[in-house]
């Protein structure tokens, strides 16, 4: 048997048959993706299916459910198994290009290191940063003065690490540049 098939198959069994009186989906989830790792013959993982199952809960209670209380045909548990990993190894690969980009960011940038205060605000913009960036917005973050806000991003735009947007006054916003 595919040793990836083997992996829902076996899940599924464990859970289903719940050998103990607690645990069972840890470990289920833990027998999975040891056969997942098993099948790809290799040390490092970027990955976790139990990850993956623990972030789609309902879905999977749901699933498993339904098929536990029909005859022993389990494919639709299988697809919905295959379909949980393929959005897991996307998961993966989309973390994997973000880190990735980063380390190409700071490689960039640290060829004339920056200080705190911009490598917090540098970290936040290259995460999860809503919005426009504006002095104001950078203060905050970095725990400093206006001055000082603008000082820094004055620096990050000689640098070219930050650009100013067209906006202008009031309404002047950066934003990495888009080398980075």
């Amino acid at each position: 048997m595919d040793p990836v098939l083997k992996a829902a198959v076996a899940h599924f069994w464990f859970v289903t048959i719940h050998p103990f009186e607690d645990g069972n989906g840890r470990i289920a989830r833990a027998i999975a993706d040891m056969a997942l790792a098993r099948a790809e013959g290799t040390k490092e993982r970027f990955y976790s299916m139990s990850a993956q199952i623990d972030a789609e809960r309902k879905d999977y209670c749901l699933n498993l459910e339904r098929n536990q209380r029909g005859d022993t045909d389990i494919t639709n548990w299988i697809e919905w198994f295959l379909e949980c990993l393929r959005r897991a190894l996307e998961g993966a690969e989309s973390t994997i290009v973000q880190v990735l980009r980063k380390a190409r960011v700071w490689k960039l940038i640290n060829e004339t290191p920056v200080n705190d205060r911009q490598r917090s605000v540098i970290n936040r913009l290259l995460d999860d940063f809503e919005g426009r960036l504006s002095s104001s917005k950078y203060a905050e973050p970095a725990k400093c003065s206006a001055d000082a806000a603008l000082r820094d991003i004055n620096d990050l735009l000689d640098r070219k690490i930050l650009v100013r947007e067209s906006a202008g006054g009031r309404s002047t916003n950066y934003r990495l540049a888009s080398r980075l």
